[in-house]
């Protein structure tokens, strides 16, 4: 699975050509998390909440980018939150 953004611990990863809905994977250690690239929700998994909220805010600046990236199935990294 591709990675495309690393920041404060989390791993953001995309497999092209997985189930819908449009998603992105989230790792922060032990934890993980499915959001959906159009609602930018967590729709499946157990990250803590502080993760969850940079994870949102990241995605909310680079949903067009994730969008594309799904729609193409191709990888590029993508800049970390700061």
């Amino acid at each position: 699975m591709p990675e495309i953004a690393r920041f404060y611990g989390i791993i953001i990863k995309l497999f092209f050509g997985d189930h819908p809905p449009p998603h992105f994977h989230a790792v922060y250690g032990e934890y993980v998390g499915l959001f959906n690239i159009e609602t930018i929700e967590m729709i499946e998994g157990d990250l803590p909440n502080r993760a969850k909220k940079m994870i949102v805010e990241w995605s909310k600046l680079y949903q067009n980018e994730l969008r594309e990236m799904w729609n193409k199935q191709e990888f590029r990294k993508l800049p970390p939150l700061e």
